[in-house]
C-alpha cells in the first residue's frame, strides 16, 4: 500500500498568528514535525499543505509542497483536494503543531490502514486536569479497538465512581485521550468529504463523528505518546526544553 503523510499549515491562527513559521531551536515549527515524519517508515513521501506563499517559500527547502485553495473549512477538505493530485491508496493527516510527533505513531495509524477504511490514535489520560477538560478529546472504543464514540465530555461516566475524587477514577478505568492523527483510504476520505456536516460534528465541533455518523469505521491505535501541541507563543519554550533535554 503506497501512503503518504500529509501535514496541513494555515498562516492564519486566532492564539498564534503564523505559527508554523514560529522558530523553535533555530527551526521552523513545520520543519519539525516534516523530519519527524520524514523518520516513519510506512510513508512514501511526506508533504505539507498549505494555502499561504509564505508557509510555501519556506517548506519547498525541506519536503514537497502543495497549495491548496484558501477556502477550505477544515483540514480534512485541504487533505481532499491533495490526493486527487497525487498518485496514493492511502494518506495519514498529520496535525501541523506537534514538533515532536513521534514517527511510530505516524506507523501505527499507518499500518492500521491495511484492515481499515480509517485510523487515529489515543492514550491513557494520565493528568488529573484533562479529565474533565473539554480540550482534551476522550475516545471509548469496543472490543475490536473501533471507535464508538469521540467527546469533549468524559466518557464513561463511572456510576459505581461518580462520588470518589478524580484520581480514584483514573485508577479504575482506563480512560482514553484522542490523538489527532488520521489515516484514511484515499476512497474512504474523497467519500468523507461529500458528506455534509453531522449533527453530532456541530455539537461537539469534532470532524471524525461525521465518519462515525455515516457509517465508517474508525480503528484505534493505543500508543504511549501523548502530545505535545504548540497552540500559543509560550509554548515554543516549553518544546525547546523538552529538545534541549534530549526529550522527544
Amino acid at each position: 500500500m503506497n501512503i503518504i503523510g500529509i501535514i496541513p499549515a494555515r498562516y492564519a491562527s486566532t492564539r498564534f498568528p503564523g505559527k508554523p513559521l514560529a522558530l523553535i531551536a533555530g527551526k521552523p515549527l513545520i520543519q519539525h514535525v516534516v523530519e519527524q515524519c520524514q523518520q516513519a517508515k510506512t510513508l512514501s513521501d511526506v508533504i505539507v499543505a498549505t494555502d499561504d506563499t509564505r508557509i510555501w517559500e519556506v517548506a519547498q527547502n525541506f519536503c514537497r509542497v502543495e497549495m491548496t485553495s484558501p477556502d477550505h473549512p477544515s483540514g480534512t477538505d485541504r487533505l481532499a483536494e491533495v490526493i486527487q493530485r497525487c498518485r496514493c491508496d492511502a494518506v495519514v493527516n498529520i496535525q501541523g503543531d506537534e514538533p515532536l510527533i513521534d514517527p511510530s505513531v505516524v506507523d501505527a495509524v499507518a499500518k492500521a490502514l491495511t484492515d481499515n477504511e480509517m485510523s487515529t490514535a489515543a492514550t491513557l489520560v494520565r493528568e488529573l486536569g484533562e479529565y474533565d477538560n473539554p480540550n482534551v478529546v476522550k475516545v471509548v472504543v469496543n472490543a475490536a479497538n473501533r471507535a464508538l464514540y469521540f467527546s469533549r465530555r468524559t466518557i464513561p461516566y463511572l456510576r459505581d465512581a461518580a462520588s470518589r475524587s478524580v484520581a480514584e477514577q483514573l485508577a479504575a478505568f482506563p480512560f482514553l485521550k484522542h490523538i489527532g492523527i488520521y489515516g484514511y483510504r484515499r476512497e474512504t476520505l474523497l467519500r468523507l468529504v461529500t458528506f455534509p456536516v453531522s449533527p453530532l460534528e456541530q455539537a461537539e465541533k469534532l470532524e471524525q463523528l461525521r465518519a462515525l455518523e455515516n457509517g465508517i469505521p474508525i480503528a484505534v491505535v493505543r500508543v504511549e505518546y501523548d502530545s505535545v501541541g504548540v497552540d500559543v507563543p509560550a509554548d515554543v519554550l516549553r518544546v525547546e526544553k523538552i529538545l534541549s533535554s534530549g526529550g522527544r
